[in-house]
């Protein structure tokens, strides 16, 4: 009767390596096993503490090294994201308008609907998003799109963290588990890298091929993009550095709002609330700024010129005047951004809507 043939620990390891090294695989192990007539099974029970991954060894690795790797890819980078409070301030002297009900609704129902916003700049886009959630106490996770944001930059990769690369989540991974509202600001300047995120779009999470593992959005997670144009680029040059975005990616924002400059009424009580929080009380200043800014917006409009005044100016003008005291000054150095054609025409309209106002003394020399 045969007997099988013993297996020593130590001299299984000492022929395995000076066979096949310090790594190995599972049909290294099978030959080895057939010229020595021993199991399969037995010999690798022996290897479990050297296993690394499924049907690969390394004698050097010891499982408690492996387990040491996998927690160093799920060890934080950052700060923990419990840690953090996500929930945008409220704005004492924001004022709601146009699509901002139909955007907190949205927010409130906590249902997936991916929501495109465009607009003119400076309108109030990306703040009545902020708002909303602040408002809802909701975790906003805001990302400024640029043309260099790639899926590194939204889903995240390996980070060098205390001398050991370790993974670190995206803002949209970040989003996803938080159940946060993910904002992609100026998704127009994006390039075809942003295509990363189609799958997320359509509700069903992201798999991180870089460590196996899949991410499910969390009760509560959406999607808000805000850009200039609607995705179709800037024909007239104003929004330079905008792109056409992808169509299936687009199609994938079940609903747009088109974003519009407040209201006359509105715009004025939006500055006058600025205004007193900077300390000023001076209605009739904000009321001949927003007519000012009427009167261009409606000539741009008709195509008679190519500069407009956003909210965001008048907002700059008001914060001008609290730091200089002098209004002349204050619009003077808000519009120095304009061409020198467009600025002066700007100046001498303002001077006709208010008659107290004194044009700048360079300014007087020049007309």
């Amino acid at each position: 009767m045969s007997r099988k043939p013993s297996v020593n620990n130590e001299q299984l390891i000492s022929e395995l390596k000076s066979l096949y090294g310090t790594e190995f695989s599972a049909g290294d192990v099978r030959g080895y096993c057939a010229s020595k007539g021993i199991s399969y099974p037995t010999v690798t029970r022996y290897l479990e503490p050297f296993k690394t991954d499924r049907g690969r060894w390394n004698l050097e690795v010891t499982q408690d090294r492996v387990e040491e790797i996998e927690r160093s890819y799920q060890a934080p980078a950052v700060l923990p994201s419990a840690e953090q409070n996500l929930i945008p301030d409220k704005d004492d002297t924001f004022v709601k308008f146009g699509n901002f009900n139909d955007i907190k609704k949205i927010i409130q129902s906590r249902l997936f609907y991916p929501t495109f916003i465009t607009g003119l700049s400076g309108n109030g886009k990306t703040f009545g998003v902020e708002q909303a959630c602040a408002q809802l106490k909701r975790e906003l996770i805001r990302v400024n799109i640029t043309i260099e944001t790639d899926e590194d930059d939204l889903i995240g990769g390996f980070r060098l963290v205390n001398g050991e690369t370790a993974w670190h989540n995206g803002p949209v991974v970040e989003a996803l588990e938080r159940g946060a509202i993910l904002l992609l600001d100026e998704i127009d300047l994006a390039s075809n890298k942003i295509l990363c995120l189609q799958s997320i779009l359509e509700g069903k999470g992201v798999f991180l091929k870089k460590i196996g593992k899949f991410v499910k959005p969390a009760s509560g997670f959406n999607v808000f993009a805000t850009a200039n144009t609607k995705g179709k680029g800037s024909d007239d040059g104003r929004f330079i550095g905008t792109n056409v975005l992808n169509e299936a990616f687009l199609e994938r924002f079940p609903v747009t709002f088109e974003q519009s400059y407040p209201a006359p009424a509105t715009e004025q009580k939006i500055l006058e609330g600025i205004a007193l929080d900077l300390g000023i009380e001076d209605r009739d200043f904000c009321k001949r700024l927003v007519d000012w800014s009427d009167i261009i917006r409606k000539t741009f409009y008709e195509g008679a010129i190519e500069e407009i005044i956003s909210t965001r100016r008048l907002v700059h003008i008001i914060r001008a005047y609290s730091i200089f005291g002098d209004k002349a000054k204050a619009i003077q150095v808000c519009i120095n951004r304009f061409d020198d054609v467009s600025k002066q025409g700007f100046l001498e309209l303002y001077d006709k809507v208010d008659a107290d106002f004194k044009m700048p003394v360079d300014q007087e020399a020049q007309s």
